[in-house]
């Protein structure tokens, strides 16, 4: 339920800064997108079996950046904007995966 809920609000707060961006001051959106994919990755993702979620992570990143939606018609740019936004969830995911993946080998 907690994953759930936290997909959620990265979600909602994508939407408010793809589409208005810096409508929320101090840049407190992206920093909330940044906390709330680490805490996803955390509680959801196995770091030593994430091979999935980390080819979500890369493919969106790769589509982010080569600005695909941005080729549709009339709502393309925001489409794009709203990508972007997600990747730096996912992104901050694959960071948790890799510090807990890390630990985990330490501790062997």
């Amino acid at each position: 339920m907690a994953t759930k809920v936290i997909v959620g609000l990265a979600v909602l707060a994508a939407l408010v800064e793809g589409l208005a961006p810096g409508i929320v001051p101090n840049a407190l959106l992206p920093l909330a997108l940044v906390i709330l994919g680490l805490a996803y990755a955390y509680m959801a993702i196995d770091a030593e079996d994430a091979t999935a979620y980390l080819v979500v992570a890369v493919a969106a990143a790769a589509a982010a950046g080569a600005d695909v939606l941005g080729n549709v018609q009339v709502i393309g740019a925001y489409l794009d904007a709203i990508l972007d936004q997600l990747v730096v969830a996912l992104l901050s995911g694959v960071v948790t995966v890799v510090v807990v993946r890390t630990i985990n080998r330490l501790k062997d």
